[in-house]
């Protein structure tokens, strides 16, 4: 049973937002309604019960809120089971109120899915800020139905052959020349280097976006983001170990939300033939296959671009890292033979650059060189620019 109750103040007057109290307890559920009504502008409905089964919660609450207070004291564990139901369907944003300061709680309720935990008695400026916050987080997730950025996934055809390197590259490229949000993710786990590569630190990684998949959302996914100096937003692979198997669907939910909130999504995926799932390789996809000029690199690259070219799949781009145009084994007729498509980018060798990258974090695409070079006219492909000239070599008598 619920009854609704017109309020208003000049505290939020800038955004109007729908709310449910949820409390058996009438002296707590007044004391919510009347914090709310000091500083809330628009509806607020009261519900004196739980829903009976948390089967119903949809069908009783429906899309009617923006915010569902939930009185934890009542009933703790059924309370934040619908705090997890609430969060989990997306039904509202889910704040908590209790007058128990208990750690553990809290955590349990942060777990569940609850983005504030209000104390009583509450604090008029903790309520008007955490509807700030929530009104924040409704206007944040506006964006979402807006066309999806581009997903650009580094995918190696062998273990060693340079991915990592051009991913990071290629995405701090993407970033400048485009001047838009662009996000590099990286998936190549167990142990990813593109942190290392762009010389950050990062408190969160993309395994807390695992373990967290029931609240990704928007905000969540910033929260655990680091930037680059170049503008670059990065969601790193873990210091330590991690799991080689995560599920598909929870791999294809975080790339769902990165696209809905980025213009550029790009994904370095190693070597992980494992993920032909619905985002990684669907047909509004690019996937840049990196591969080398040796016959295991060349044998497994055939495999995966027979795999990967049937209808539905995505743009396939063939990228030859450390070419050596002088290369007398195998030269570029043999390369298309085996390919059984033209190369798409040439990326020349480089060793010291590569290796003064990872150990200084100076990037290959901050100096001007021909790798630099090639690595920009791949990014300016995608965000449609025309590439820049090459520049034309001096005569010298020295060389």
């Amino acid at each position: 049973m619920s009854t609704a109750i017109q309020l208003s103040s000049p505290l939020i007057s800038a955004s109007v937002l729908s709310i449910a109290v949820i409390s058996p307890d009438e002296q707590r559920r007044n004391e919510a309604i009347n914090a709310l009504g000091e500083c809330q502008y628009g509806t607020i409905r009261e519900f004196i019960s739980y829903p009976p089964d948390l089967l119903d919660v949809s069908s009783l609450l429906g899309n009617n809120f923006d915010v569902i207070l939930v009185d934890l004291d009542s009933d703790p564990e059924y309370a934040l089971d619908l705090v997890e139901s609430i969060s989990t369907s997306g039904l509202a944003t889910a704040f908590v109120y209790s007058a128990q300061s208990d750690p553990d709680l809290l955590v349990r309720c942060m777990r569940a899915g609850a983005r504030e935990y209000l104390m009583l008695p509450f604090v008029k400026d903790e309520m008007a800020e955490a509807l700030v916050r929530a009104s924040a987080l409704r206007l944040a997730a506006r964006p979402a139905k807006k066309v999806s950025g581009r997903l650009l996934v580094f995918l190696s055809a062998k273990g060693g052959s340079g991915a990592t390197t051009l991913a990071c590259n290629y995405a701090v490229s993407l970033a400048q020349e485009s001047q838009k949000r662009t996000l590099l993710i990286d998936l190549n786990l167990p142990l990813g280097d593109a942190a290392i590569n762009l010389g950050i630190k990062a408190e969160y990684s993309i395994v807390t976006a695992f373990q967290n998949s029931s609240r990704l959302d928007a905000q969540f996914l910033s929260s655990l983001l680091v930037q680059h100096r170049s503008g670059l937003f990065v969601l790193a692979a873990p210091n330590e170990l991690a799991p080689t198997f995560v599920s598909a669907d929870v791999i294809d939910k975080l790339l769902e939300v990165a696209c809905q909130n980025f213009d550029y999504v790009v994904v370095d995926a190693g070597s992980r033939l494992d993920l032909q799932r619905k985002h990684i390789f669907d047909e509004s996809a690019t996937v840049y296959l990196v591969t080398q000029v040796g016959i295991p690199e060349l044998r497994n690259s055939h495999r995966l671009i027979t795999q990967l070219s049937a209808e539905g799949s995505p743009k396939l781009e063939i990228v030859i890292n450390r070419f050596d145009p002088y290369n007398k084994e195998i030269d570029e007729a043999h390369i298309t033979k085996a390919l059984s498509r033209p190369v798409t980018w040439k990326i020349p060798n480089n060793y010291a650059a590569v290796r003064r990258m990872q150990n200084t974090a100076t990037l290959l695409i901050e100096e001007d060189s021909q790798i630099s070079r090639a690595i920009q006219r791949m990014s300016r492909s995608i965000c449609g620019k025309p590439s820049a000239p090459e520049k034309k070599k001096k005569f010298s008598f020295f060389g």
